[in-house]
């Protein structure tokens, strides 16, 4: 009898379980793909501004384009989405996937600050951007994983959203370096069409993309459940702080320090968001996600409020990044949330109206901070934020008997409920719990 004791077993870390994840059959490529697809989300409004100052357009003009390229994301992201819904991944993928790089190229090669076309070209590439998050997201929830394999997915969804948001621009800034705004450009958007057509292209279990339909479907679609409309609700709310901090930062770092810390500041929230994840993501919990949810809420408004103790540029980096630490898993528990309560049939347009929120919310928050700033300062904006992450965490607990009974409700049968793939069991889901994370963008 061998003396030798048996080898520990694995540390259940974020790491060790999404390197079981992308193990699995097809996931190391769909989810690859969806990386690269996904590059210019976080960056093209920015780039936009570049290409348009770097031809020697005004600030209001670069301002108006960028405008443009937002309002045909926002306006065009729905539609799409419902489309995707419809008629299935791979012929909208490889449309905007096509089209969407084309029409950027155009703006930045073909056109000049001030002409109709620049406008309409910044438009159209806003609508054609490939509606990689939403289809990724609903992806997750239909392929054939356990319940711990989905919640570890959105973890990981959460985690890459705060990576892309430090990285992309970097990325931006490197391409520069080589060449010019223009070029940075069309190389991104190259890659980000590039990644949707492999997207599209990619093989998947049988089941996984829904049945293509022709049913057709009123103007709110996935809003008509109660459920999912006080889920965005709560989601935009989330999302007013993160506009009100996003004007207050540098006004604050302004008052106390050189200017030019201010992106790293940023940084540190990002990266506060991204290690909050990984660390208290790593242990698992067997409470349900809409009870978890408003708990994660109001532990991120206390994270809100540990801005007002910030009296130096250091301290303000350290309170968001200690505050920002529950950011990522709100946003896990928001998806597995849209997941769980949107019918099956309209997951890439739910997942689309939620991120809508948020960009909604942060839009609306950062219209207040910017008029807000000057008379009362950025403490002032600080303590305006915290007020209304609190009431969100108050709205979170309200909603929550609804967003309860919306996913322990039994699922309706309808004509495309072998759509959704039943979830592969593990030897591990007898003791394993779940982990279910506002976006700072859409």
């Amino acid at each position: 009898m061998s003396d030798t004791p048996p080898a520990a077993p694995p540390a259940d870390t974020l790491a060790t379980r999404v390197g079981a994840l992308l193990r699995r059959p097809q996931v190391p490529a769909v989810a690859g793909w969806s990386v690269v697809s996904r590059l210019p989300v976080y960056l093209m409004s920015l780039a936009t501004v570049l290409v348009v100052r770097e031809q020697g357009g005004s600030f209001a003009q670069a301002g108006l384009t960028s405008a443009l390229y937002t309002a045909g994301m926002a306006v065009g992201g729905p539609l799409v989405a419902r489309r995707l819904d419809r008629a299935g991944r791979r012929p909208v993928l490889l449309a905007t996937g096509l089209l969407y790089p084309a029409a950027l190229a155009a703006l930045a090669w073909g056109t000049r600050p001030g002409g109709w076309a620049q406008l309409v070209v910044a438009a159209l590439a806003g609508i054609a951007l490939p509606p990689a998050n939403a289809c990724m997201r609903s992806l997750w929830a239909r392929l054939p994983l356990s319940d711990t394999e989905r919640d570890t997915a959105y973890l990981w969804e959460a985690v890459l959203a705060e990576v892309l948001v430090i990285g992309a621009p970097l990325m931006l800034a490197a391409l520069m370096l080589a060449g010019s705004a223009a070029l940075a450009l069309t190389v991104v958007a190259a890659l980000g069409g590039t990644g949707a057509l492999g997207l599209a292209l990619v093989r998947l279990p049988t089941g996984t993309d829904p049945a293509p339909s022709a049913e057709r479907r009123d103007l709110l679609g996935p809003l008509r459940s109660p459920a999912m409309l006080a889920l965005t609700a709560v989601m935009a709310s989330c999302a007013v702080p993160i506009g009100l901090l996003t004007l207050a930062i540098p006004a604050f770092v302004a008052a106390h320090g050189s200017p030019g810390g201010t992106g790293a500041v940023y940084a540190c929230w990002g990266v506060g968001s991204a290690l909050g994840a990984v660390w208290l993501g790593r242990s698992q919990s067997d409470v349900p996600a809409p009870t978890r949810f408003p708990r994660l809420v109001l532990a991120y408004a206390l994270g809100t409020g540990l801005t007002l103790t910030a009296t130096s540029q250091p301290l303000l980096a350290l309170a968001l990044a200690l505050g920002g630490a529950p950011i990522a898993l709100v946003s896990a528990v928001e998806m597995t949330l849209v997941g769980a309560v949107a019918d099956g049939r309209s997951l890439a347009e739910a997942f689309t109206w939620a991120s809508l929120a948020s960009v909604l919310g942060d839009a609306v928050g950062q219209q207040a901070g910017g008029l807000l700033v000057e008379p009362v300062g950025a403490r002032g904006v600080f303590a305006v934020a915290f007020g209304a992450a609190l009431a969100a965490a108050a709205l979170a607990f309200a909603c929550r008997p609804l967003l309860t009974r919306a996913t322990t409700a039994p699922a309706a049968p309808d004509a495309t409920s072998d759509a959704t793939p039943a979830a592969i069991a593990t030897p591990s889901d007898a003791t394993a719990a779940t982990v279910t994370e506002p976006e700072r963008t859409a």
